[in-house]
């Protein structure tokens, strides 16, 4: 971020404020963690912060300190909006486009008051009034990180706010295995770690709190798989259907894609999963190496993100959306 943006970010920030924080649409570890980190440190400079996220979060989230306090738009559309229509500063993380807030896209667009966007995705849309954007990042709680340090905050942090910002470079950097984990990004940690964060304890509370329901529904995914060897590429499937099935509640798929990947000599894989209620086919593509899934998710599938890690939809039938990609995959080079 710019220094002369952080001086008018200070100026504004000198004062209480009522300040609205906003993650995309179906928050992961990373969107969760860097909007209540922000949260908790903004409260601690007495400003009337408060989260609105689009949809809800999954479950295995809400053990985060804070997250009683989040308000979901869709739950309550009127009295949300009016919430972030009365805001005089707006934080917009872990996603740069506001059509990745669903149905809040339009409130938001309306607003009239400075944004400030925190995010490590390619391509930002110029919205905001502040840009701290840098595709360096494995993870937005890293950017929160150096954010609240260029503030010449970092002496605010503490265990609640350390806590949240652990998870999302924990879930964003695949338990510290993905490339843009870098020595800062333990140097951090090992901070975090010494200002009383349980790193042993939050892992388990992920990534070992299943119901049996999505062990099944983890299972059927893995039977659903179909392997292309000579492609270096896997996918699986949901139907709806299947979801229903095992009683799917939100974040049970989280993760499933990242198995297409363990198997040997498999470079790219994806999982297909139909949601009827949305009349979509929500798509996650993985990769590992140079084969670069941003750029595939947009040219084919109206999405984008990370060079290893992209979303997609699709708006035609799951069958068809699948026969789409096979043939596409056809003439990759992987």
């Amino acid at each position: 971020m710019k220094e002369t943006d952080i001086i008018e970010i200070q100026k504004l920030l000198a004062s209480p404020k009522k300040i609205a924080i906003i993650p995309h649409r179906n928050p992961d570890g990373d969107a969760m963690g860097s909007t209540l980190g922000l949260y908790h440190f903004l409260v601690q400079l007495h400003h009337e912060a408060f989260v609105v996220s689009p949809n809800d979060f999954p479950n295995f989230l809400s053990w985060m300190p804070g997250s009683e306090n989040v308000y979901v738009f869709e739950n309550a559309i009127s009295e949300n909006k009016k919430r972030l229509q009365e805001a005089e500063l707006i934080f917009t993380l872990d996603f740069n486009a506001l059509h990745r807030t669903g149905e809040m896209e339009h409130t938001l667009a309306a607003l009239k008051v400075p944004m400030i966007m925190i995010d490590h995705h390619e391509a930002p849309a110029h919205y905001a009034t502040y840009v701290f954007s840098d595709t360096a990042y494995g993870s937005t709680c890293e950017m929160v990180y150096d954010f609240i340090a260029a503030l010449g905050k970092i002496s605010s942090l503490n265990k609640t706010i350390a806590t949240c910002l652990y998870t999302g470079i924990m879930t964003d950097s695949g338990q510290f295995r993905f490339p843009k984990t870098t020595g800062k990004t333990h140097r951090i940690v090992a901070e975090f770690i010494d200002l009383g964060v349980a790193n042993s304890d939050i892992p388990n509370l992920i990534f070992d709190n299943n119901s049996y329901d999505r062990l099944q529904l983890l299972g059927r995914a893995l039977q659903n798989m179909k392997v292309f060897p000579e492609l270096k590429t896997s996918y699986t499937t949901l139907s709806n259907k299947e979801l229903a099935q095992f009683n799917y509640v939100k974040g049970d798929t989280e993760g499933i894609v990242n198995y297409g990947l363990t198997i040997k000599g498999i470079h790219f894989t994806a999982i297909f999963i139909e949601h009827s209620d949305e009349n979509i086919i929500k798509i996650s593509f993985r990769s590992q190496g140079a084969f670069d899934v941003n750029t595939f998710a947009r040219t084919y599938f109206d999405g984008g993100g990370h060079q290893n890690a992209a979303g997609g939809r699709s708006y035609d039938s799951l069958e068809h959306t699948l026969a789409k990609f096979e043939k596409i995959i056809q003439t990759l080079s992987i």
